[in-house]
């Protein structure tokens, strides 16, 4: 029972840490607050988030393997799959921020550019998608831990 709480800890953990870091995403991410620390800074919160995900995807793959339930009892739960699949669209919108970020420090470095007005708000729409999609997320799970 230590495991089940230590990992359902850290899943808890790995969801905070995700959502505060995508909150500081979609605060910085304007295009009229725009800066060269505000690049570099998202650029860090990314890599932040990044692996917070990670963390969230980790610790639920060992909730998966070692958490009391067992492999079989998720997979076999209809809203696990609607939460699995939120979340795969939650990452693969992430990935215009990531690459978006990252390409802007770097011409940022060798230019001393800043990403157009249209680019940024561009942006930040994947970002607020994300933002509103882990809600949902978190309702499901909800449901679904009440025997939905």
């Amino acid at each position: 029972m230590t495991l089940e709480a230590v990992l359902a800890s850290l899943h808890m953990l790995a969801i905070l840490t995700l959502v505060v870091f995508l909150t500081s995403q979609a605060a910085l991410c304007r295009s009229e607050w725009m800066s060269a620390a505000v690049v570099r800074r998202l650029a860090r919160l990314d890599l932040i988030y990044g692996l917070a995900a990670l963390a969230l995807l980790l610790s639920g793959l060992a909730r998966l393997v070692w958490g009391v339930k067992g492999l079989s009892w998720y997979v076999g739960q209809p809203l696990f799959h609607v939460k699995m699949t939120l979340f795969v669209i939650a990452v693969l919108l992430s990935l215009v921020p990531t690459f978006s970020f990252r390409r802007w420090r770097r011409t940022l470095d060798a230019g001393g550019e800043l990403p157009a007005g249209p680019e940024v708000v561009r942006v930040r729409r994947f970002i607020m998608w994300q933002a509103h999609i882990i809600p949902v997320i978190a309702v499901v799970a909800i449901f679904w831990s009440r025997g939905w």
